[in-house]
C-alpha cells in the first residue's frame, strides 16, 4: 500500500503553516508579529553580524528525521557556534556543560542543500534556523543516510529513519521525567539541568530503556519518535544521553525555545498536538504506542489526541512520579478523562512496571 503522500514540501515561516486535527495542511492568516519576537530578531541579526566579522561561519547540526519509501522528513538546524578551546590534555570526549548547547547563534532563512541518493535539494530554514523540510525521496526502510550543507561548508551527515509500508506500530516518547530525570518544569531546576549540570550527571529514569529497547525489538521496523517540549539546543546532548544509556536510535522532535509570532513562549501542549497530528496523517496504518509521565500535561495531551484519532493509538502508557519528583516539577498533572474509549491505558512508577501493564494489555 503506497504511503501519504507528504505535506507541502516548501519550506515556509512557522506562521504560514498549520494542521488541522486530521493532521492535513490548512490555511492560517497572518499575525501581527508579537513585538518581543521582533526584538529576538534584531538580537539574533546583531549576534551574527558580530560572529561574521570575526571570521566565523555557519554550520547544520543535524537532527535524526524519519520517512517512508518516497519521501523524508529532514531535520536539522544552522548555528554559527563559537569555537571551543580544548584545555591542554583534553579531548573531544570531555565532559559538556549543557550551556555549551545554547551558545550557539541561530541563522535563520539560510539556504541548505539537502544531498539525498545522489540528488540535491535546496531548502531555506526557519526564522529561528531551523529545517523541517518534507522532501521526495526513494529509500530503502530501515536507517538511511543523507547529507546537508550551507554555504559551501563541508557537508554534514545526518540520518532519518525510513518507516516499510507493512509497519502497524510505533513508539512515540516524551523526554523529560519520563526517559530522563529532568524535574521540569519548574524553572530554576530546569535552568540549572539545562545551562550548569554536566550532561554525563544526568540520569535515566529506571527501566526505561530496557523498555523500550525491547518494544523495537518487539515490533521490528517500527519507528521510535522522541517527541518533546525541550529546545532543539540540547538535541546533541539528548543524542548522546540516549546513546550512552542503551535506548534504542529515534527521531527526534524538538522544539525552538523564545517567542512565536503571537505569544511570548511556545505552547508545548500544541507543539505535541501538532507533532502527533502530523505522524497520524503520514502514516494513516500505523498504530502508536504514546509513553510519558504524570508531572506536566501528558495524559491530558494524550487523552485529547486519543478521542480525536482513536484509530491510531495503540495504548497510552504514563510514568508516575514519586512525591519528591512530583514536586519539583511543580505537581502532578490532573487525571486524563479516557473513560469513555477502549483503549488501553497503563500507569506505573518505572520501566519495569510499565512493562508489566503492557504485557497485560497484550501490547508487547
Amino acid at each position: 500500500m503506497p504511503s501519504t503522500p507528504p505535506l507541502d514540501p516548501t519550506p515556509r515561516d512557522p506562521r504560514e503553516v498549520a494542521v488541522s486535527a486530521d493532521g492535513s495542511p490548512k490555511p492560517h492568516p497572518r499575525k501581527k508579529v508579537h513585538w518581543f519576537a521582533r526584538v529576538e530578531g534584531r538580537v539574533h541579526a546583531w549576534r551574527e553580524r558580530r560572529a561574521r566579522r570575526r571570521g566565523h561561519r555557519p554550520t547544520v547540526t543535524a537532527f535524526p528525521g524519519y520517512g517512508a519509501t518516497d519521501w523524508v522528513r529532514v531535520l536539522g538546524r544552522v548555528l554559527i557556534v563559537p569555537p571551543r578551546r580544548s584545555k591542554k590534555g583534553s579531548n573531544e570526549f570531555a565532559s559538556v556543560r549543557g550551556w555549551r548547547s545554547f551558545a550557539g547563534i541561530s541563522v535563520g532563512f539560510s539556504t541548505v542543500v539537502v544531498t539525498i541518493q545522489g540528488v540535491t535539494h535546496t531548502v531555506v530554514s526557519d526564522r529561528g534556523g531551523v529545517v523541517d523540510v518534507l522532501l521526495d525521496a526513494t529509500l530503502e526502510p530501515g536507517w538511511q543516510s543523507i547529507t546537508m550543507s550551507v554555504e559551501g561548508c563541508e557537508p554534514i551527515e545526518s540520518r532519518v529513519f525510513i518507516v516499510a509500508p507493512d509497519v502497524r506500530f510505533g513508539i512515540v516518547s516524551d523526554v523529560d521525567d519520563t526517559v530522563m530525570v529532568t524535574a521540569l518544569p519548574r524553572p530554576l531546576i530546569a535552568a540549572w539541568n539545562s545551562f550548569v549540570v554536566d550532561e554525563h550527571a544526568r540520569l535515566p529514569v529506571p527501566g526505561m530503556a530496557v523498555l523500550l529497547e525491547g518494544l523495537a525489538r518487539d515490533h521490528p521496523g517500527a519507528p521510535v519518535v522522541y517527541l518533546s517540549t525541550g529546545a532543539w539546543n540540547i538535541a546533541p546532548t539528548l543524542s548522546r544521553f540516549l546513546s550512552r544509556h542503551l535506548f534504542p536510535q529515534g527521531s527526534m522532535l524538538l522544539t525552538d525555545w523564545g517567542p512565536t509570532h503571537d505569544r511570548w513562549f511556545r505552547s508545548g501542549v500544541e507543539h505535541k498536538m501538532h507533532n502527533l497530528r502530523r505522524l497520524a496523517h503520514e502514516f494513516p496504518d500505523i498504530r502508536w504506542l504514546l509513553i510519558g509521565d504524570d508531572g506536566q500535561h501528558d495524559p491530558t495531551t494524550y487523552a485529547r489526541f486519543s478521542a480525536e484519532s482513536p484509530q491510531h493509538v495503540a495504548a497510552v502508557a504514563i510514568r508516575q512520579l514519586s512525591s519528591g519528583e512530583a514536586m519539583l516539577a511543580g505537581g502532578r498533572a490532573g487525571a486524563a478523562d479516557h473513560s469513555d474509549t477502549t483503549i488501553p491505558w497503563v500507569a506505573a512508577p518505572d520501566g519495569a512496571g510499565l512493562l508489566e501493564r503492557l504485557d497485560e494489555v497484550g501490547i508487547r
